[in-house]
């Protein structure tokens, strides 16, 4: 699974902002104390007959002195499952080529087309070191790297963050940079060319496979990411803080998903063949986000908003909140509420009419069409005898792509083509 980068400077920001935000208990843990500071958790992620991930995070922080502080972070992930093509459900049964072009798979009638060969492993390590530079002024630095078996991904980041008004005002603007790498086993498919399925036509195996091959491209094709966040945290009284921060994301390079296709049907809805899609090579997005915590007698508050937008038509909305409630000294839960909304790229599309032409761009991704989704769920968590800290979260998601807008013709009116996508996540964490 591809990380979103924009997530390399929002790291930096919160080492340099944390002591003011109290928002990221490692760094604070590790400002108080001489010693190591670790967190661990383990979560499943399971979307019903889709995707399975199960990812065990360690987190390391010290204090070596004077606000020297050092942040690592490593991050295994397993994913097993079946993820949807973008083909569309069709009333008879579908035969699919597999990415690798290695065999064939088939799709019962009145189904969803998803590609069971996905699984992966991927491994993320991350560290950050944070030293003041000036008075009331702090310098923060990182590197990420992250693998997996067709995915390459290495990202440098830096911020500076300076206090103002007896620190109660905070200012920070952080840059980062991100390469990355894919090569998709089976190389990457030419855009939009059809996909080619062996079902009898070829009178040789190697003339299905030269048949393939012109499908493909060789090598590897990578993309680079420019992020900017300028971030200004404000302690409102001494029971509030309240957060806002700009972000800016310039993205170049290959931005398809090789493993995603488009229906081209008929005006009766009939799959007459199928497209591996494309998308533009660059990609510019704008993010606001605003963030308030209160601290009440018996808990904290936590509300957030962010505002998202790009050229490609996506604009979104999210509203994150969560509510922690004391139960003792020791104990509290803390229900979660999340509701994201967005509208569709202006190349999306869940199929093409065979009438019309074959657009520059297509892609009939439910990830970048319109949807909305919510999470919610509860967080408990209690302080050990020995000061350590367990945790436990329990959550369901519930993601409903819709419709942009587009006609549906013939059999496809009878076929659920915007299937719901729920999954349940636990995770367990662990402080010491």
């Amino acid at each position: 699974m591809q990380l979103t980068k924009f997530n390399n400077i929002n790291n930096a920001l919160a080492v340099a902002t944390c002591a003011l935000l109290g928002t990221s208990s490692q760094v604070v843990a590790a400002d108080n104390d001489e010693g190591w500071q670790f967190d661990t958790a383990l979560l499943y992620y399971g979307e019903t007959d889709r995707v399975t991930a199960v990812e065990t995070v360690l987190n390391a922080s010290k204090d070596f002195g004077d606000q020297h502080i050092f942040n690592g972070k490593i991050v295994v992930d397993a994913l097993t499952g079946a993820s949807a093509s973008g083909a569309v459900a069709q009333p008879e049964v579908q035969t699919f080529t597999r990415p690798s072009g290695k065999g064939q798979y088939q799709i019962k009638a009145s189904e969803t087309p998803l590609d069971d060969t996905f699984h992966d492993t991927r491994v993320q390590i991350d560290a950050q070191w944070t030293q003041p530079i000036l008075p009331e002024t702090r310098l923060s630095s990182g590197v990420h790297v992250s693998k997996e078996y067709d995915y390459l991904s290495v990202a440098l980041n830096a911020s500076l963050a300076r206090d103002f008004n007896q620190k109660n005002t905070t200012v920070s603007a952080g840059l980062s940079y991100a390469f990355d790498s894919i090569d998709p086993e089976g190389g990457r498919p030419l855009a939009l060319s059809a996909m080619v399925v062996n079902q009898g036509q070829f009178e040789s195996e190697q003339d299905y496979q030269n048949a393939f091959d012109a499908t493909r491209q060789e090598g590897s094709d990578n993309k680079d990411t420019v992020d900017l966040l300028l971030g200004v945290t404000q302690v409102i009284n001494r029971r509030m803080l309240m957060q806002f921060n700009y972000g800016l994301s310039q993205i170049d390079g290959y931005l398809s998903d090789p493993f995603k296709v488009v229906s081209v049907v008929d005006t009766q809805g009939i799959t007459q063949q199928l497209l591996y899609e494309n998308r533009p090579d660059s990609r510019t997005r704008h993010n606001f986000y605003w963030q308030t915590k209160y601290a009440m007698d018996s808990g904290v508050a936590d509300l957030s908003y962010r505002f998202s937008t790009d050229d490609w038509e996506i604009d979104s909305h999210t509203i994150d909140s969560k509510l922690r409630f004391n139960l003792t000294a020791n104990s509290y839960i803390q229900p979660h509420f999340r509701y994201y909304q967005q509208s569709a790229a202006d190349f999306y599309t869940p199929f093409i009419n065979q009438q019309e032409a074959i657009p520059e761009f297509a892609s009939a991704d439910y990830r970048v069409g319109e949807m909305t989704a919510y999470t919610v769920g509860v967080k408990y968590g209690m302080q050990l005898d020995d000061g350590n800290e367990l945790a436990f979260r329990l959550e369901y998601y519930q993601q409903t792509p819709k419709n942009n807008g587009v006609n549906i013709p013939g059999v496809l009116q009878q076929q659920d083509l915007f299937p719901s996508v729920k999954a349940i996540i636990a995770q367990v964490s662990y402080r010491f």
